[in-house]
């Protein structure tokens, strides 16, 4: 969906159309006497321009009205031919229909990531959560960059694809107020991404989303260090500075380079990515719960590594002990290529999880 409609000359021609019938009626009964059934139909005779003729003659009072009637109508016809002329051929209507299938899609959703901002930022963060297999929602207000998106006009290594036939599944609009969020689906979302420029409009945007569903995981952009605590108080669950990560990164290529090459290995900076998996022991096939690390044997079954465990109090492991049985609670990360996370899912994760 590229561009919110412009209902208002649309809403103004029905509006007008209301007017002209309420005034026929109102006039040729108050003017002429008629009954309610004559009015209704010298009204319609006379929006129509068929000239059946009338009920019977009218009064000089009466001509003057239907005089000014007429010509009032003419122009009201004019508009209504105008407006329903540009939503035929201009493809709004079609853009109605559309904006209306995606509104429906949406609604479908659940357990969905709502993104807020498409800005750099948020492109990245799209196209890492698309490759994760996510479905997505964006709130912009920015309506011509969508667009540009998705014609290729931004000069960006963008492919366009989205969930509803190549179109990025977009609610245009402040994504600080409510009414936004909850036409994104807010209530049933799993998470939500704010990278808004400004931080301001992310502490408000963590707040309403927080208000609306307290079970949400909120991800935000910060640029000052000091809207850090005021986001994490508004109901963000993380926040990110890219400006200060930027930074740390060029400094690290300086001094330990070979350790920020090869986290882009992991990050998926360079062309033979590595890949960063975690597996909880809910996901684990219930023939292998209960078993050590070492009887699981990940590396030799698959490739990948067990790099670290996240223990079921927070706190976490690196390296974990090879007798260590996971518990309930548990998440195992993992890093291979990603022939070798691919051959772990088939070989450990319960299906359908």
């Amino acid at each position: 969906m590229f561009k919110r409609l412009n209902l208002g000359r649309l809403r103004l021609a029905f509006v007008l159309t209301l007017v002209s019938l309420s005034a026929g009626l109102t006039g040729f009964r108050l003017i002429e006497h008629l009954s309610w059934a004559d009015a209704f139909y010298m009204t319609i005779t006379t929006i129509a321009t068929v000239g059946y003729g009338e009920v019977h003659p009218f009064s000089e009072a009466g001509r003057i009205f239907v005089s000014f009637y007429i010509l009032f109508n003419l122009v009201m016809v004019a508009y209504l031919v105008s407006v329903f002329t540009t939503f035929l051929f201009t493809g709004e209507l079609r853009n109605l229909f559309k904006m209306y299938r995606i509104d429906q899609k949406i609604q479908r959703f659940s357990g969905h990531i709502i993104l807020c901002g498409f800005g750099a930022n948020g492109r990245r963060a799209y196209q890492e959560l698309r490759a994760n297999g996510a479905r997505i929602v964006v709130i912009e207000q920015n309506e011509q960059l969508m667009k540009d998106i998705s014609d290729g006009k931004t000069g960006e290594d963008y492919d366009g694809s989205g969930d509803a036939g190549g179109v990025i599944v977009t609610v245009f609009g402040d994504a600080t107020t409510d009414v936004v969020l909850e036409q994104a689906g807010v209530v049933r979302a799993s998470a939500l991404i704010t990278v808004l420029p400004k931080d301001a409009d992310n502490v408000f945007v963590a707040l309403s989303a927080r208000a609306l569903n307290p079970r949400l995981k909120i991800i935000a952009r910060a640029k000052l260090k000091t809207s850090e605590s005021k986001l994490i108080s508004a109901g963000a669950d993380a926040v990110v500075m890219p400006d200060e990560i930027g930074g740390s990164h060029m400094a690290r290529l300086v001094v330990r380079p070979e350790v920020i090459r090869f986290l882009d290995l992991i990050s998926g900076l360079t062309a033979d990515k590595l890949r960063l998996e975690e597996l909880s022991y809910e996901q684990l096939r219930k023939e292998m719960r209960g078993q050590s690390i070492r009887e699981l044997d990940v590396r030799s079954r698959t490739g990948a590594t067990v790099i670290g465990l996240r223990l079921a109090d927070g706190s976490f492991s690196v390296s974990p002990s090879a007798d260590y049985c996971p518990t309930p609670g548990d998440v195992l990360l993992l890093l291979g290529s990603e022939q070798q996370i691919e051959s772990m899912e088939v070989n450990f994760r319960q299906l359908g999880l």
